[in-house]
Formats: C-alpha cells, sequence, structure tokens
C-alpha cells in the first residue's frame, strides 16, 4: 500500500476513535521529559501557559492527522529535554551565562525576499557564526560519540518524504543555518507554530502576550552555544590555534518584524537588516510553502484561507517595518537591502552592509562568497509559477493593499508570470 493511503487509513482510524480531538497532556509531557533525561530542573523558563495553549490549540484547531499529532509530541519532548540539559549544563557550569553576545546582527523582512540568501553569504566570513539545523535540534553534546548531525540527515530525509516539494522551495541540510524561530520554539513562543498548523486562537494570543520570553531564552541559547565553542577552542590550543575569539552572531527570521521591540529588549546592540522585495512576487510563494509544510501534519487543507492569511499576515509585516524604519529606535540605524540588488551582485550588497556597520570584508571571505555564488546563483531555490486565484487572491487588489510599503522603501515591481495573472476563479 503506498505510504500515502497508509496514512490516510491510519488518520480515518485515529480520528474515528477521536485520539486526534484530544489535547496532549502538557503534565505528562513535562514528567516523561523529565524520566528520559533525568533532569527536574527547568529553571526559571516561563514556558507552561504557551505550552498548554499550544497543544489545546493544535488538537482543537488544526484538524492533526496522526502524523501530526506524533510530530508535535515529538517536537513538544525534544524541547522540554533541551530545556532540562541546558539547565543542567548551566548548574554544572555557571560560566556559561557569562558569555557575551555582543552587537549581533538580525536578517528579517518578508519571506522568499531573500532573507536566507543573504544569510548564507554573510556566513562565509570566517568571524561569522549562526545556529545550524542540527544544533537547535540537538543544541547540547552527548556522552560519548557525537552523532547529531547524521540523525538530524535522516530526519530531514524522512520529512522530504511526507514532503517532497519542501527541497525546491526551501533547500535545507542538517549543517545549514537555522531560522531564530527554531530556537525560541524551545518556550512554545513562535510563529513557526503558526506556520506549520492552523492555529488562530494561538497566533491571536501571542500577538497578544508577546514574545519576550522567546528572545530572553534565544540570548541564553547563543550564550550555550559560544560556550560550547570555546570550550573546543581552548581543548584545541596546544595544536597551535590561539586564543578564543568569540566572533559575530548572524541570525535570521522573518518573523523579526512582528516582535521588533521585544528583540531590542533582548538584544539592545542588536544591529539589523531589512531586506526588501516587491511583495507580489512574495505573497504566492510563501503561502505555498506554507501549505507544503501543513499538508503532512493536518487532514484537512484550504490554499485559499492561507493565501488569505499571509497576504493579511505580511501587510502587517510591512506595516511594522515602516514604523520602525521611521523610529529608529535601535542602536544603529536598520540597513537596508534590496532584493533585486542582492540577486543582481551579491558581493555589493554584502559590502554595503559591513560598510553600513563599519565593518571590515576581508579578501577570504569576498573570495568564498563568490565561490559560493558560481555554485548556487540563486541560492538553490526552484522558481515555480503560481496563480493567484489557487490561494484566494487578486492581483489589483494586492498591488494596492502593499502600494505604501513598496512606495516607502522605493522597492521595484517586478514582473508576474503570465500564470500567476489567471483571473480569480472563485470567490475571495
Amino acid at each position: 500500500m503506498p505510504l500515502r493511503s497508509m496514512l490516510n487509513l491510519a488518520d480515518l482510524i485515529t480520528g474515528g476513535l477521536g485520539i486526534l480531538q484530544r489535547p496532549l497532556s502538557a503534565e505528562a509531557l513535562i514528567e516523561l521529559a523529565q524520566r528520559r533525561t533525568g533532569c527536574t530542573d527547568f529553571g526559571d523558563v516561563a514556558f507552561r501557559e504557551a505550552l498548554e495553549r499550544f497543544l489545546i490549540a493544535c488538537a482543537t484547531e488544526s484538524d492533526p492527522s496522526l502524523v501530526g499529532r506524533l510530530a508535535t509530541r515529538w517536537d513538544v519532548l525534544r524541547f522540554l529535554a533541551n530545556l532540562l540539559r541546558l539547565r543542567a549544563e548551566e548548574t554544572r557550569d555557571p560560566s556559561v551565562l557569562e558569555e557575551a553576545i555582543e552587537r549581533p546582527i538580525f536578517i528579517t523582512g518578508l519571506p522568499r525576499s531573500g532573507t536566507t540568501f543573504l544569510h548564507r553569504l554573510l556566513l562565509e566570513d570566517p568571524d561569522n557564526h549562526a545556529p545550524t539545523v542540527w544544533q537547535t535540534i540537538h543544541p547540547t553534546p552527548p556522552p560519548g560519540r557525537d552523532e547529531r548531525i547524521a540523525r538530524v540527515a535522516g530526519q530531514l530525509r524522512a520529512f522530504e518524504r511526507l514532503a517532497p516539494e519542501f527541497r525546491g522551495l526551501h533547500p535545507l541540510e542538517a549543517t545549514s543555518p537555522q531560522e531564530c524561530s527554531e530556537i525560541t520554539a524551545h518556550v512554545f513562543r513562535s510563529l513557526r507554530f503558526d506556520t506549520t498548523y492552523r492555529m488562530p486562537s494561538y497566533r491571536a494570543w501571542l500577538d497578544a502576550d508577546g514574545q519576550t520570553e522567546g528572545y530572553r531564552f534565544e540570548r541564553r541559547f547563543l550564550q550555550h552555544l559560544q560556550h560550547q565553542r570555546r570550550v573546543e577552542s581552548n581543548g584545541a590550543e596546544s595544536g597551535g590555534t590561539g586564543p578564543f575569539k568569540p566572533g559575530r552572531w548572524v541570525l535570521k527570521c522573518p518573523d523579526h518584524v512582528f516582535a521588533l521591540a521585544e528583540l531590542r529588549a533582548a538584544f539592545p546592540d542588536a544591529r539589523i537588516v531589512f531586506v526588501h522585495r516587491d511583495p507580489i512576487k512574495v505573497l504566492l510563494s510563501v503561502a505555498k510553502l506554507t501549505e507544503v509544510l501543513r499538508r503532512p501534519f493536518t487532514r484537512s487543507i484550504d490554499p485559499m484561507e492561507i493565501g488569505r492569511g499571509e497576504s493579511a499576515r505580511w501587510h502587517a509585516g510591512t506595516e511594522r517595518m515602516i514604523a520602525a524604519a521611521d523610529a529608529e529606535a535601535f542602536a544603529e540605524p536598520i540597513c537596508h537591502v534590496h532584493h533585486l540588488d542582492l540577486v543582481r551582485d551579491p558581493l555589493a550588497a554584502v559590502s554595503r552592509v559591513y560598510d553600513h556597520f563599519g565593518l571590515a570584508l576581508r579578501a577570504p571571505a569576498e573570495a568564498a562568497i563568490g565561490r559560493l555564488v558560481a555554485a548556487r546563483p540563486n541560492g538553490g531555490y526552484h522558481h515555480g509559477a503560481y496563480r493567484f486565484a489557487e490561494h484566494g487572491l487578486d492581483l489589483a487588489a494586492e498591488r494596492e493593499k502593499f502600494a505604501r510599503y513598496v512606495a516607502h522603501f522605493a522597492i521595484q515591481p517586478e514582473p508576474v508570470a503570465m500564470a500567476e495573472e489567471a483571473p480569480l476563479r472563485r470567490a475571495a
């Protein structure tokens, strides 16, 4: 029996028994994580209310599939275990929390605008660092042989069997840099959940309650990774590597635009980069990515609802960017990068970021960036042609909705493929 048919049958049986609609127990998962890790102390991390709201929304609003329920359970147990292990490491070695996270760079903007491409270009500079996919999934080194990268590579291959379109939309390896939303998800305050699951009540609660705890945890998470590099460097000093240099954190997530005040509170000296692109080129791509990410975890999906939701969400995001750019509330002025400039001359775009923040781009980093661009000129993405009608949107209406953002940042409109210009066939 094909995999999809087997999963559909499993959904039919478990759904008929009422299992999928029953929220997972936060307390049971907490106790299980404590038993598995042998640790009981979470420290002062405030996560319980967020976890409970997330679990209720998953069961009652996202119409979860069996895969979705199992994935939720696996995710929650992993996050809780990581919290316990990180706290145990802080107790064992309090110097972890003495690590200084100085002037990190945060890249944000509309999704599908080139934020990932810019992030990977900047990481060709050996002075820059970012959490990787495998580190955000398993941040604490295990005793004995370290097989975390291989384990995560296998997990990604398994996910691609469930969502074969994902790699073309968002190429990801175990060693790829990961978005900040995977870090803040540890305390269940992340819009990563809103992308993977349909959960309007959780999103509304998070918007109202804020993401302060998420960014507070992110700083701690970076301290742990930096401390691990320090320990590794000190252990290798006898080989002539010299004293440890913490380097510069370069972080990325489009969702930062919704929590700039909380980000600034946790990282007062943060440097911010906005990447701008014609929203019309963004909307259908991000709607398709959301659809692909949700499909394995739900029994029902509405592409038109997704399209309208992403349009409303990112229109609000553009208003946040306009307000932030006008306020100049950060320690240094925001750096603005335009997508078309980035793809036309990636090295020049990186140089402008460095110049903006008074940084030196050295020759080895320039050469590395050149090699990356030659190997992956578009960052490894495939460009699909999607119809506006398939996601409940109208081209002219979206142009008008985002006109203020386009004008404010002098964004150059991009051509729209004929497949995207098809008339709306169903009522929005």
